[in-house]
């Protein structure tokens, strides 16, 4: 007699950077044979492609006007996922400070947010098995529909420690520059208009301060079997 295989489902983890977002989306979509798509890297994609077509990120109506211009493709391989702009690969460009230090102004752009969007969606909904989606706003307005909703947190001391781990060479910065350069995205992810940065009202939150990689995975791997459970 064969085994039924696991049911498709679509997780949305949402949550601030540092947190851990990436690395447990990551690991749990290979653990559970799903799609995996890093939605904030689309973010910073564009964010590249302005900066680099000399747009003034600074400028709203310049970042609409362009917003539709670059092709972005997004691989959503767990094990190697990528992300390409106009053909070009840019997953090193789009982790530079100069990148990062825009991305919040560029989002904010309801034109862009809605670009990104329909794109998220549109992967979301070809992605056969399921897929896991981590962002800041998956679960209120991109895939308000996800089978399982996931927000983690962690202090902002913990982000930051971790967020300068991540940077390297001249980019490396000391910790309370880092926290305080986290705070101030959150207030802009979570204050902006359009989609703003949120807990869904459904979303189970895992505080990650205190825990291991490890442990926030098998967390979330646990809640996702327990909804497949549930539709099973």
């Amino acid at each position: 007699m064969e085994t039924a295989a696991p049911s498709a489902v679509i997780v949305a983890i949402d949550g601030p950077s540092g947190t851990g977002k990436s690395s447990t989306s990551k690991a749990v979509a290979a653990k559970l044979g799903l799609r995996y798509l890093d939605t904030g890297a689309q973010y910073r994609a564009i964010t590249w492609w302005m900066i680099t077509n000399g747009v003034d990120t600074d400028d709203p109506h310049a970042v609409a006007v362009a917003a539709g211009k670059p092709g972005i493709v997004s691989g959503t391989d767990p094990a190697a996922p990528t992300i390409t702009v106009d053909g070009l690969d840019a997953s090193g460009p789009i982790r530079t400070q100069e990148v990062t230090s825009k991305v919040s102004a560029v989002s904010a752009v309801p034109e862009v947010r809605t670009r990104i969007t329909e794109l998220q969606r549109s992967i979301a909904a070809e992605a056969d098995g399921g897929i896991v989606v981590e962002g800041r706003d998956i679960g209120t307005t991109v895939l308000p529909d996800a089978d399982l909703k996931v927000f983690l947190t962690a202090s902002p001391e913990a982000r930051a420690a971790r967020r300068s781990g991540e940077l390297r060479g001249k980019e490396a910065a000391d910790l309370a520059t880092t926290r305080e350069a986290l705070i101030k995205r959150d207030a802009a992810d979570s204050g902006r208009k359009t989609s703003p940065l949120a807990k869904a009202d459904d979303a189970v939150e895992v505080d990650t301060t205190e825990l291991t990689l490890d442990q926030v995975i098998e967390c979330v791997v646990t809640l996702v079997e327990e909804k497949r459970a549930e539709r099973s």
